[in-house]
């Protein structure tokens, strides 16, 4: 995943560009399955007219629940990006209305992380908290990849800011972070 560079600053460097986890995607492809089996199902287990009736009415609301339930989180999934720069924390989420934040690195305070139960400590993802001298506060970012990671990341890149409000980074620490990934 990349972020268009004609909407970076000059001398804006993306360090981590993130996506929620693909845990947030298990709920919708267990129901794509569930769906298509039923309708399988429905087809298969009736004959002759209640057939015809079966497919059209089983296969109407199986469209409708992919629709819902798979195709929506998987959208929604998809157009959720978090991008950690040289200057700044930059969060877009949403597809038609859409809605967005940027938090200068010099104005975040604190990064937190908590895992919420036992899935996520596996997985690795969790909550990434960010809190900004801002008027906003506090920032709760759901399913992080790598969240312990992202959050020592981010520290490091808050710890190096100078007096432009950029951190200063070597570009080998960069390139070695994003083969990591």
């Amino acid at each position: 995943m990349g972020y268009p560079k004609h909407l970076l600053a000059p001398g804006e460097q993306v360090d981590l560009a993130l996506r929620p986890h693909w845990k947030a995607l298990i709920l919708p492809v267990l129901n794509l399955i569930v769906a298509v089996a039923a309708f399988g199902a429905a087809v298969g287990f009736t004959s002759g007219d209640a057939r015809k009736y079966a497919a059209i009415g089983v296969g109407a609301a199986a469209l409708l629940d992919i629709f819902v339930f798979t195709l929506r989180p998987w959208i929604i999934w998809l157009n959720k990006n978090y991008i950690v720069t040289n200057k700044r924390l930059i969060i877009r989420e949403g597809f038609i209305q859409r809605h967005g934040r940027d938090m200068p690195l010099v104005k975040i305070n604190d990064v937190s992380f908590q895992h919420n139960g036992l899935l996520e400590r596996i997985l690795g993802c969790g909550t990434l908290v960010v809190e900004s001298a801002g008027e906003h506060g506090q920032e709760q970012l759901q399913d992080i990849p790598h969240v312990e990671a992202t959050q020592r990341e981010l520290t490091t890149l808050i710890s190096n800011v100078g007096a432009n409000g950029v951190a200063e980074t070597e570009e080998t620490d960069a390139e070695e972070h994003h083969r990591r990934r």
